[in-house]
């Protein structure tokens, strides 16, 4: 069951990382171009909301079913000198859920802005710093191989 929960939030990643990317690309390319709101930006903001709580969820469950769960009892409050065991327990799960709330409330803050503009500079703030968060804390060296 592990394997195929970490498969999952593993590949998982990849759409949410498009998908956030196209988020924030078509929200900034409107912002400076003044361009106007669409339907086509709501769905993707929406879309974009949707694949990242997927994620956490998965992310969640995969946090309670790993095996470094463990570590919490091996290691005890030793988990913050480890950089491994920091990074997969602590930095990686409270670093993500941080951006995740960024996107639920970028996107609720962007629906009650009466003007396009408005909207999508909301979009485009909220989902950006979301985007550079989730980059800070993949961990690249096993997500790559």
């Amino acid at each position: 069951m592990y394997n195929t929960i970490l498969n999952l939030h593993s590949y998982w990643a990849y759409l949410v990382l498009l998908v956030l990317i196209i988020a924030v690309g078509n929200a900034l390319f409107k912002t400076f171009g003044d361009k106007e709101y669409t339907a086509k930006d709501f769905r993707i903001s929406l879309f974009t909301l949707i694949v990242s709580h997927i994620q956490l969820l998965i992310g969640l469950i995969l946090y309670f079913v790993s095996p470094r769960f463990e570590l919490w009892s091996e290691l005890g409050g030793k988990v913050m000198s480890n950089s491994i065991a920091r990074l997969y327990l602590v930095e990686h799960p409270f670093v993500n859920i941080i951006a995740v709330a960024l996107i639920t409330i970028g996107y609720s803050k962007h629906k009650k802005k009466l003007t396009s503009a408005l909207k999508l500079k909301t979009i485009a703030v909220f989902y950006t710093i979301a985007l550079v968060l989730f980059l800070s804390r993949i961990p690249w060296s096993t997500w790559m191989n």
